[in-house]
């Protein structure tokens, strides 16, 4: 009783009596027992087993409770293939065993509750069967074919529509800018299919092109083929011309006016890309400078006296033994020398063009003639200087965030190390020499690795040898965005080029686990490792251009311990358009980088969400809003597998993935000037705005996080926060140089900015077209800031137009280059597409279809597969070798080419859609003949 009432008591003296009362005393006096609960006892049956279709019963009516009654039941499904369960909160529960190709384990717990609110759990699991062979689910969806991409009328490819395009009156009508794909051969050359006995020697083009632009051609089987570039006049005179023997070739327009395309082949079969663009692409440098009519040649055996009459030339020079000095004679045996292309010498209206035209022809006569050597022309020398990267006008996403002008101060620091953990790296690459410092492979599955063994020292990227389509070659692109090699005449530019790479090996063929890519971030940190070494000097930055795992408290630790070392760490968010936190981007600590495309806006595959925290330009290959005639993917270094090794060259890829090494290589440059910024110094002038433009909603959102990464006033915060501050001239600055209409496009945007230190005002913002709007969109009172400009085609006769738009500040004055077209703009279209479901298990083609394209998509459906996990690759196959994907061709997947996903179907799909694009890789060398494999996806015969 007074136990009962101790609670009304409130006085200290009270207490204590009450508490010596109710047994603190050691009296006599006989307490109640009060019996503890017993917890109620969850049983539960189900059958082991049931069939596809049928009704299971989950039975939970035997639970019981002891000292009590159960109060509430409640079943839930904690594994296998989701399903909808009939009262889950009473003690029986049903539900439809789902469609399965293979026997698959469902799990389900039952909870129940006692009227003391004490809890039993039981799980029970249930066996669906089911037959692959006999379950079937369909599969369907649209390939996407990218803006202005248009096809060759004439392949090798039989299912593709017929329209001939082998003279000047029948030549095929293109837009501007685009990228093509073709196919030509010599007749019986190439392989089986429309054009194999006749031969398709030649592909004309009709265009409007405007001075200065250029027209591209790549070669993709150079290396067994040799295909030519002629630039004609509406009259058929030859205005310009390209007659290499490597893998590029390209002409200028001399004026703005119609023009022909001639693509020609002058040996064996090929497919090709055209890329009709608006700046002349300086893959060669400057043309070199000749002595017409003169060759010089070196014979096998050095006594082949009866060459020059025979090819119609004579001897100036030289001797046996070594080289001799050979001149063309005029009129003599010109056919043999210039072959079918002999007719072309009447097309020339410049002598002097005419005169270099046939010297060049003769010498690559002369190289296929039997008993030649070396056949060369006589070059002209003079003292020279080394040119700026050849490949960096291309680099469209450097100026969209203000690269250029931060470079006027730094380009980071040798002492400045950024860690990329990725796929490995091609060291050779010579855009990355001197770039390197030592890395490590933390691949531990050999087979995974495909290098011959685990863990070892070397980083280096073997490729897929089993599949050369599917070497991405992907940590060597990072790589190149963050440290390629600066002013060195060649390639492309890193955005922090002074910098040092640490290529560290996480990924595999078959990308990686977890455990492995954290092994090679705690040895970029110096951290203890599976390798049992550390680097001389860790890493500055790491930079993760990889995801895909969920949340693990380890790597959580992981990257707040690097943190606190004062290392910064990017990521990227990923590419499945999700709001889901991908890790490793959404760990905190991590700076999350979402990507956008030459507009500035967020790309479709990006990820966005509360984790973003940064956007950065990760490219989208289905656009061309420079109208360069190129994807608007990020270039960057890459490689190609051959037969004899693996090619150096310069690669097109889309994705946060490329997005996170543009962060990355600004953090380097800030990092440079202030060597002492702290993770959280820099995730502080983050979050304040001081990094970067304010795109979307004001302040942080979603999309962009806290907006698109500026160079320049990453730099100029760095300092200040050292206390330092370097003020270069003030200078006006634009986001693109060049905007792109096309036919169908409407409004583009532009950014003035200012990419000095001083200050400046606009003055004024004017055009030189009645068909151009531009308007102040969102400026401030010194006029920079978001600009949008606008076309008008209404009464506009069809054609391509070109302006102007000047924008005038108190220190300087740009210019930007808007190209329009007018008139019905051609569908997007790559041929037939094959779409190929690839098991991966089985290395196997399991079904295929071929469609032609509709309305820019490319419709399929498989209505009976077997259930299973599938990749899904489409492409064309110009060349009809029975190989989609070739060089020259159009290739896609789901999700991306660079990012192969697996499907899960075990259930019909309607909504698989994906982009297919034509790739594009630049050549390291242009006269380079590396020899290289068939790099295809097999197709099956129709």
């Amino acid at each position: 009783m007074l136990c009962k009432l101790a609670g009304q008591f409130t006085s200290a003296i009270g207490l204590m009596f009450l508490l010596a009362a109710c047994g603190g005393g050691g009296g006599d006096t006989v307490q109640p027992v009060v019996e503890p609960n017993e917890p109620p006892l969850a049983n539960a049956s189900a059958p082991t087993s049931a069939t596809p279709g049928a009704t299971v019963v989950l039975d939970g009516s035997a639970s019981s409770d002891s000292d009590g009654r159960i109060i509430s039941y409640q079943w839930q499904q904690v594994d296998g293939p989701a399903v909808v369960l009939q009262g889950s909160d009473s003690p029986q529960a049903s539900f439809t065993a789902p469609q399965v190709g293979a026997n698959t384990s469902l799990a389900f717990s039952l909870t129940v509750t006692d009227n003391d609110n004490a809890e039993a759990s039981i799980t029970v699991t249930v066996t669906i069967t089911g037959d692959s062979n006999d379950v079937t689910f369909s599969l369907s969806g649209s390939v996407l074919a990218s803006a202005n991409h248009a096809v060759d009328g004439d392949t090798n490819d039989p299912s593709t529509l017929l329209t001939p395009n082998d003279t000047l009156a029948s030549a095929q009508p293109l837009d501007n800018p685009i990228t093509l794909g073709g196919y030509v051969n010599e007749p019986g050359s190439g392989d089986e299919g429309r054009s194999r006995v006749e031969g398709d020697i030649d592909d004309y083009y009709r265009v409007e092109l405007l001075q200065g632009q250029s027209v591209t051609l790549l070669v993709a089987d150079f290396e067994d083929a040799d295909a030519d570039l002629y630039l004609l006049s509406e009259a058929g005179d030859v205005e310009d011309f390209s007659i290499e023997t490597g893998e590029i070739e390209s002409v200028t327009a001399p004026a703005t006016g119609t023009y022909f395309i001639n693509v020609t082949l002058f040996e064996g079969a090929t497919n090709y890309i055209l890329a009709v663009g608006s700046q002349a692409l300086a893959v060669q440098g400057v043309e070199p400078e000749i002595v017409v009519g003169e060759i010089v040649v070196e014979y096998v055996n050095n006594n082949y006296d009866a060459l020059p009459q025979d090819m119609g030339m004579q001897q100036r020079a030289g001797g046996a033994g070594r080289a001799r000095l050979l001149a063309l004679r005029e009129g003599m045996a010109e056919q043999r020398r210039l072959g079918r292309a002999s007719k072309r010498k009447y097309q020339f209206t410049d002598q002097r063009r005419q005169q270099r035209w046939e010297t060049l022809l003769s010498v690559k006569s002369l190289r296929r003639t039997p008993g030649v050597r070396y056949a060369e022309p006589n070059y002209r020398l003079h003292s020279t200087f080394d040119p700026d990267d050849n490949l960096f006008p291309l680099q469209w996403h450097y100026s969209l965030i203000a690269l250029p002008a931060a470079w006027d101060t730094t380009t980071s620091d040798a002492s400045v190390i950024v860690g990329v953990v990725d796929t490995g790296i091609l060291s050779g690459h010579p855009d990355l020499s001197g770039r390197l410092v030592a890395g490590y492979d933390f691949v531990r599955d050999p087979q995974v690795a495909a290098d011959g063994d685990g863990i070892d020292p070397n980083p280096e990227d073997p490729g897929n040898s089993d599949n050369p389509a599917a070497s991405s070659f992907h940590g060597t692109h990072v790589a190149g965005t963050v440290a390629a090699a600066g002013n060195n005449r060649i390639g492309v530019t890193g955005s922090a080029w002074s910098s040092r790479v640490m290529p560290l090996r996480g990924l595999g063929n078959d990308g990686g686990t977890s455990y492995d890519v954290a092994q090679a971030v705690r040895f970029a940190a110096g951290l203890p490792n599976d390798s049992g070494t550390v680097p001389v000097q860790p890493a500055t930055i790491v930079n993760l251009s990889l995801g895909g795992g969920g949340f693990s408290q380890i790597d959580q630790d992981l990257f707040l311990t690097l943190r606190d070392r004062g290392i910064t760490i990017v990521a990227s968010a990923g590419n499945q358009a999700s709001t889901v936190p991908s890790y490793p981007a959404a760990y905190n600590g991590v700076i999350s980088v979402s990507a956008v495309d030459g507009q500035r806006r967020i790309t479709g595959y990006s990820n966005r969400g509360v984790t973003i925290d940064v956007a950065a330009p990760g490219g989208d290959s289905s656009t061309d809003f420079n109208g360069d005639g190129y994807p608007d993917g990020v270039l960057s270094t890459g490689g190609r597998a051959g037969d004899i090794g693996i090619e150096f060259a310069y690669v097109f890829l889309s994705g946060t993935s490329m997005a996170a090494p543009h962060v990355a290589g600004i953090i380097a440059l800030m990092k440079s000037v202030n060597p002492a910024l702290s993770p959280a110094e820099i995730d502080t002038l983050l979050a304040s705005g001081a990094l970067t433009d304010d795109l979307g909603e004001p302040g942080r959102d979603d999309l962009y996080g806290h907006g698109l990464i500026n160079a320049r006033r990453a730099i100029d915060a760095a300092l200040a926060s050292n206390g330092d501050e370097f003020r270069p001239p003030a200078l006006l600055a634009a986001s693109a140089t060049t905007l792109n209409f096309g036919a169908t496009t409407d409004t583009l945007e532009l950014v003035l900015r200012n990419g000095g230190g001083d200050e400046l005002s606009v003055l004024e913002v004017s055009d030189d077209a009645d068909w151009l709007l531009v308007t102040p969109t969102r400026t401030d009172s010194d006029g920079l800031g978001l600009y949008t400009l606008q076309v008008q085609r209404q009464g506009l006769a069809d054609g391509l137009y070109e302006a102007t738009v000047t924008a005038r500040s108190t220190a300087n004055a740009l210019q930007v280059r808007v190209l329009m077209s007018v008139g019905d703009a051609a569908g997007s279209d790559v041929g037939t597409v094959y779409i190929l479901v690839f098991d991966p298990a089985t290395d196997s083609v399991v079904d295929q279809f071929a469609v032609r394209v509709a309305e820019g998509r490319y419709r399929y459906t498989f209505p009976a597969l077997p259930a299973g996990e599938y990749q899904i690759f489409a492409g064309s196959d110009a060349d009809n070798d029975l190989f989609i994907c070739d060089a020259g061709e159009a290739c896609g997947a789901w999700l991306t080419i660079d990012q192969v996903g697996l499907i899960t179907l075990d259930r019909s799909r309607s909504d698989v859609d994906f982009p297919i694009e034509y790739q594009i890789t630049l050549p390291n060398q242009p006269a380079a003949n590396v020899s290289r494999s068939n790099q295809g996806i097999p197709r099956r015969h129709e």
